[in-house]
């Protein structure tokens, strides 16, 4: 007889046991015997789950005042789980969804590919020739977030002249902003190009020439919140 019916007998003799579904209960002090029934029981829950296509519940429960340890294992009922969390099924992208991703992201690419060619997009030596620095200096500088570099894949990292203040340097408020939005190159980017409702119109880049970093910081702020008024 194996450990786990042996204890199960004893269980029932000695009361314990309180549902059909309780494998056995043995006393506390019956520790190493209770470790082997553990192991076989969760085998039985196994062999259970395998052969309904069930899912299988397997539980522990100790009674201090009866002294004892029961295991349950507990077979649900067929859907139970699919009811309890019911999971959308997504079928496939149709044909028409497909090309149309293909499209916009062909788009994507080409207009990635026509903004760093733009006449004002450097390679980081000439960016570098700018400055008055070394390549190595205008690289660390882009990785720290004290300038702008966008990714130009196959052209490699281009830098936008136009960062650069009236006295040549970067602007001040570079690292703040790629700090608030993200660390994206490419949303600092579209952040200083494009009209912001909140700087009544103007780009981050004309708020930026017309000495307003804090309205600047604060507009980022309110992208990054997700506010668009």
């Amino acid at each position: 007889m194996s450990t786990a019916k042996a204890i199960e007998k004893r269980g029932r003799k000695s009361g314990h046991v309180r549902s059909p579904n309780i494998a056995f209960s043995t006393k506390l002090a019956g520790i190493a015997a209770f470790k082997k029934a553990l192991i076989e029981q969760y085998g039985e829950a196994v062999r259970r789950s395998k052969k309904g296509g069930r899912r299988v519940s397997f539980r522990v429960d100790v009674d201090p005042e009866a002294g004892a340890q029961t295991i349950t294992v507990v077979e649900e009922q067929p859907g139970a789980a699919a009811e309890g969390f019911p999971v959308e099924q997504v079928g496939e992208p149709d044909a028409d969804l497909k090309a149309a991703l293909r499209e916009a992201r062909a788009r994507g690419k080409k207009r990635v590919s026509e903004i760093v060619a733009a006449d004002d997009m450097l390679t980081a030596e000439a960016f570098a020739d700018l400055l008055g620095v070394s390549r190595v200096t205008v690289n660390s500088r882009r990785q720290n977030g004290q300038l702008l570099g966008i990714d130009g894949a196959k052209r490699g990292f281009r830098f936008p002249a136009w960062q650069l203040d009236d006295d040549g340097r970067p602007f001040e408020a570079l690292p703040e902003l790629q700090q608030i939005l993200g660390g994206s190159a490419w949303a600092v980017y579209r952040f200083l190009v494009t009209p912001q409702s909140g700087l009544n119109g103007l780009t981050g880049l004309d708020a930026l020439r017309s000495k307003k970093p804090d309205e600047v910081i604060e507009a980022a702020k309110g992208i990054a919140h997700g506010d668009f008024r």
